[in-house]
């Protein structure tokens, strides 16, 4: 086969979930840095929450926007308000109880 090594299904999937892994870890640190870098300017002008995000008075009642994050993700920073259909981060989760936030 002239030398080329082709990768296994198995050995592919292990480099992606290598990958993934990464993706996750580099995306909480830009997470974070981006959530501190906007609460800084926030902080700096003096925005109101109306200012940033608009009215809010056209949304509908069960928007899941409108209600406040009761689950994350330490992946990805993703939330979820524990209405609606369960992200698949948290679908199979048997203790939902890891992914609470505690303020």
């Amino acid at each position: 086969m002239g030398g080329h090594s082709v990768a296994t299904y198995k050995e592919l999937k292990a480099q992606l979930a290598e990958l993934e892994s990464q993706a996750a870890a580099i995306r909480q640190q830009e997470y974070d840095a981006v959530l501190a870098d906007i609460r800084a300017k926030v902080a700096e002008f003096g925005y109101t929450e109306r200012e940033i995000f608009g009215s809010r008075r056209g949304r509908p009642r069960h928007s899941p926007d409108a209600l406040p994050a009761k689950y994350r993700d330490p992946a990805t920073g993703a939330t979820w308000s524990g209405r609606g259909r369960a992200p698949n981060w948290i679908k199979d989760a048997k203790n939902r109880d890891k992914f609470l936030i505690l303020e």
